[in-house]
């Protein structure tokens, strides 16, 4: 919960800075998601957040900044683990049913649906070049992952782009169901989804039931 303006901070305290920092993060995805990004000010993200709007450009240079770092972090944590997962051995059909899973739970967890905010207009400007960077690497480890998954169940790969574009497809469709079913069952969700990926790659019933075994 983002703090009440006024609050007092401890000063010269490292940990401090990193609660501020989180703090406007926070009040920032909070007004982006309700009252809309073009709508919120940078004194309303500072008050939102109880600290002097100097103190918030101290940590980012203005509502751009505070966007990125959002959209950042709804990708940054799934890239890391299909990095991780392309260095395993593990079978392909379980290393993606693994990767789907947990990009479903980042994007429907935590309070706010932060991928709603991909589709922003401004999301367009270069200023957001590096979301678009990170993003385009996420899909493109699907798409690796998923004509692997293929190949290994069916014996060949289709041909491009292959079945990565409907897996990340399938994925990202989540923002909008969770825009539509607030209360939406993030566990059921993201194990249904993970079982979908599978079924695209041609995953039998029980290839799927043995890709998500532990």
């Amino acid at each position: 919960m983002a703090r009440r303006p006024g609050r007092p901070r401890a000063s010269g305290d490292p940990s401090g800075d990193r609660d501020t920092r989180q703090d406007v993060l926070a009040a920032a995805a909070a007004l982006f998601c309700t009252v809309g990004f073009t709508a919120t000010s940078t004194r309303a993200i500072a008050e939102r957040a109880g600290v002097r709007q100097a103190t918030m450009y101290h940590h980012f240079a203005g509502k751009d900044a505070l966007l990125l770092e959002l959209l950042l972090g709804t990708v940054r944590p799934s890239v890391e683990l299909a990095d991780a997962l392309a260095e395993s051995t593990e079978d392909p059909a379980r290393r993606l049913w693994t990767l789907a899973r947990a990009d479903v739970q980042l994007l429907l967890g935590g309070e706010l649906n932060l991928g709603a905010l991909y589709v922003l207009p401004e999301v367009a400007g270069e200023q957001f070049v590096a979301f678009h960077a990170l993003r385009d690497q996420l899909r493109a480890r699907y798409a690796d992952l998923a004509a692997q998954a293929e190949e290994a169940v069916t014996g060949e790969r289709s041909a491009a782009p292959g079945p990565g574009p409907l897996v990340f497809g399938l994925v990202e469709s989540v923002i909008l169901r969770r825009r539509d079913e607030p209360d939406v069952d993030l566990e059921g969700v993201a194990d249904a989804v993970a079982d979908g990926v599978l079924r695209l790659v041609g995953c039998t019933p029980a290839q799927v039931a043995a890709a998500r075994l532990p």
